[in-house]
């Protein structure tokens, strides 16, 4: 009998444990339904984490604002980052993984064009929300999918093209001669550049492509020069960037060409690979939509540089937070998808996405969005919300001056 008592105590207690375990896990269960989830697909680890980084941090910011304030819906908002690492196989898979959660109710993209260009299928496939939140394709929005779930608060190459030139007239130059990596973002930027250009009667003396991984320019860079450009449009990302840069410092004075970039070589370690010693003897100007160099006049920024410095403590200053834009635009696209998530009243993806056709006006970073989209319209930013900005000694940047 004694025998059999300690049995049953044996049996009971396992039921008690696994009682425990079985409620803990539908807690857990529970408290991951309590959230939204938001995806991010970005480069993590390559040669463009830094801008991967960048936009993580402006999202978490964004979405830690946003839950400390009652979340949307009743439910938190929680991020779920995924590393593409710059792969356009490994950017679609992301895609295909996130897509297939129906708890993900949007995905954050990051830099390169030619990964998001491969993406955009299994998007539409998922009938997921994309959030653009660096790379500037044209075709990236104008996709020729209805109903169309791309939306972006980023630059457009369209009016990249048209910035950069009109920078370049204003300035006096009039013979462009074009350094592009060979991808869909370098065509979608030399297509942007010649019509631009053509409008403007300005002349395009030459084009040279240069591919990822390139260690030497001087060829393309001593034909264009040959060619007689006067200024030189690099569409480029960080690594490749300061190739360019360095064999232009090493052009003899007389013959050396300002240039004016893209915003590509931003997200990775330019600064650090090409030092201030070779990059002060070059006229490097670059596109952005944002600097955090002083003064802030913008509340909703101040707001938010003071959130960034008191949760991230490895940047010292304002002026020292790593890709800006990436940290600014994330952090507008958390809010506007709050904002469509609490206007549809639901975490569905097409009634989300109708909504974000469809919002009232919002004081974010970048602007005051009135409103960030429309149904014709998935491109939050126009070229009047563009800059020109250079770096400075320390390796921060500042608006170029007019």
């Amino acid at each position: 009998m004694q025998h059999n008592g300690k049995l049953k105590w044996v049996f009971m207690r396992w039921v008690t444990l696994l009682g425990l375990i079985l409620t803990l896990g539908t807690t857990a269960s529970v408290r991951a339904q309590e959230s939204i989830l938001i995806g991010l697909d970005a480069d993590m680890s390559s040669g463009a984490a830094i801008s991967g980084e960048a936009i993580r941090r402006g999202a978490m910011l964004a979405i830690e604002e946003i839950n400390q304030s009652g979340g949307v819906l009743g439910k938190t908002l929680k991020l779920e980052p995924f590393d593409h690492r710059g792969n356009p196989a490994r950017g679609r898979d992301n895609i295909e993984i996130l897509g297939a959660r129906k708890e993900v109710v949007a995905i954050i993209g990051g830099i390169h064009t030619p990964v998001a260009m491969n993406e955009i299928q299994s998007i539409h496939k998922h009938g997921v929300i994309y959030l653009g939140a660096w790379a500037a394709g044209t075709a990236i929005v104008d996709n020729g999918n209805t109903p169309n779930y791309v939306f972006r608060v980023s630059v457009r190459d369209e009016y990249a093209g048209s910035f950069l030139v009109k920078e370049a007239l204003g300035s006096g130059y009039k013979r462009i001669g074009m350094l592009l990596e060979r991808t869909g973002w370098g065509r979608s930027n030399e297509s942007a550049i010649k019509s631009a250009a053509e409008k403007n009667r300005m002349e395009v003396t030459g084009v040279q492509w240069i591919h990822w991984g390139t260690t030497s320019v001087s060829n393309e860079l001593d034909a264009l020069l040959k060619k007689g450009a006067d200024v030189i449009m690099l569409v480029a990302n960080s690594q490749e960037g300061a190739v360019a840069v360095e064999e232009m410092a090493r052009v003899p004075a007389e013959k050396r060409r300002p240039i004016l970039s893209h915003w590509g070589i931003m997200g990775g370690e330019f600064f650090n690979i090409i030092g201030w010693g070779t990059l002060s003897k070059v006229d490097l100007r670059i596109l952005q939509t944002i600097t955090f160099y002083p003064p802030h006049n913008n509340k909703v920024l101040s707001h938010l540089l003071d959130r960034y410095l008191r949760k991230y403590s490895d940047t010292p200053d304002f002026s020292r937070i790593a890709a800006p834009d990436g940290v600014a635009h994330a952090y507008d696209l958390v809010h506007l998808l709050a904002l469509a998530i609490k206007k549809a009243g639901t975490t569905d993806r097409r009634h989300v996405r109708d909504a974000l056709e469809n919002l009232p006006e919002f004081e974010g970073v970048m602007r005051r969005y009135a409103p960030a989209f429309t149904p014709t319209r998935h491109d939050a930013l126009s070229m009047e919300d563009y800059i020109l900005a250079r770096f400075t000694s320390t390796g921060s940047i500042q608006p170029f001056p007019k």
